[in-house]
């Protein structure tokens, strides 16, 4: 490949990368709890953007708005990527959307904990595998009642779920991210370990 080509090349995988995270800085949770009356998401409950957090302002409607932005944006990198710039871009979209949800530039680098954008990406990579992982976060809280250890134990799986459909770049990608989430679960994980993290729906400080 000539110097030009990788050039090309290496500029493509910076914009997918800088796409994923501008898409993923989008704070909804922060959007949606202002439009509720609810305030600012940051000074309630752990202050967290997600959705889980939302949700402890009592209002369901922008807890499920945020929930499916924060999936959609994911979903939105991944694809325009694909179909814009070139195969690897995608990839690096999904990361940098990932990225983008955890440390947005507009709150201090201060975001949310990825699980529902991940997802979004999961399903924009290849669908069976988002259903297969949206499937079992769903599975886990009916069974369990609790956001973190449900998303925690699909995440887990998401990885393995690529790669039994052929999907190995994927799976990596995906190991990645599971590593910060999980790093991002740290105190959930210890909580969980305690037996005092809160149960979905729970109105506690807890996050």
């Amino acid at each position: 490949m000539s110097d030009v080509g990788i050039s090309f090349h290496f500029d493509r995988m910076a914009i997918g990368l800088a796409l994923g995270y501008l898409l993923g800085a989008i704070p909804f949770g922060l959007f949606f709890t202002w439009l509720s009356g609810a305030g600012d998401v940051r000074k309630i409950g752990s202050g967290n953007i997600g959705a889980t957090n939302v949700l402890r302002t009592g209002k369901k409607w922008a807890a499920a708005a945020t929930l499916l932005c924060d999936g959609a944006k994911g979903a939105a990198a991944v694809l325009l990527a694909r179909y814009f710039l070139f195969y690897d871009s995608e990839v690096l979209a999904g990361l940098g959307a990932v990225l983008g949800h955890l440390f947005p530039v507009w709150l201090r680098f201060k975001g949310g904990k990825g699980v529902a954008t991940f997802v979004g990406v999961c399903f924009a990579l290849y669908w069976p595998v988002g259903a297969l992982v949206a499937a079992t976060w769903l599975g886990a809280a009916l069974v369990w009642r609790i956001s973190s250890l449900s998303a925690l134990i699909a995440i887990a799986l998401s990885s393995a779920y690529f790669l039994l459909l052929h999907q190995e770049l994927y799976a990596l990608l995906a190991l990645i991210l599971s590593a910060l989430i999980y790093y991002m679960h740290r105190d959930n994980i210890r909580r969980l370990l305690n037996g005092t993290e809160p149960r979905i729906g729970a109105k506690s400080r807890a996050g």
